[in-house]
């Protein structure tokens, strides 16, 4: 579709991403990447002990999952996008813990798209990162992509 057909779809839910996997082993990986070793996060048995009853994902890993989740969504897709690139955040809420071994699956509300210099165009998205089984999702972002065509 090209820019303008999207743009008519802001306020709709333009995709919903296949479900991912957020494995100790991912956990672990991420915090050797962070320097993020708080137990909550690698230590079983402590973390066991905890309101959460065992391992926790980081909340900035959750939110670090955007671009893969969006890589597994099916839906509105640009043609002909030759790059695009993370712009930042306007808001994250950090709503429900992702313990070890949950899946995750992100939902994508067009909020606004707008075109900045010729070819040049900023998406904002609200993000929804569900977790699977659970009534609460894990967080919700105002996320805010360009991309260029």
């Amino acid at each position: 579709m090209t820019p303008q057909e999207l743009a008519a779809k802001t306020g709709e839910v333009i995709g919903v991403s296949e479900w991912l996997e957020v494995s100790q082993e991912r956990i672990n990986k991420f915090a050797d990447a962070t320097d993020d070793h708080q137990f909550i996060h690698i230590d079983l048995e402590k973390a066991k002990h905890t309101p959460f009853g065992g391992t926790i994902a980081h909340g900035f890993l959750t939110l670090s999952l955007i671009p893969a989740l969006g890589a597994l969504t099916k839906g509105a897709r640009i043609d002909g996008v030759k790059m695009g690139v993370n712009y930042g955040g306007n808001k994250t809420r950090f709503i429900s813990p992702v313990r070890a071994g949950k899946r995750v699956r992100s939902h994508s509300k067009l909020l606004e798209l707008v075109e900045k210099r010729p070819g040049q165009w900023q998406q904002t998205n609200e993000i929804t990162i569900e977790i699977e089984g659970e009534a609460k999702p894990a967080l919700i972002a105002e996320w805010i992509t360009q991309f260029f065509v």
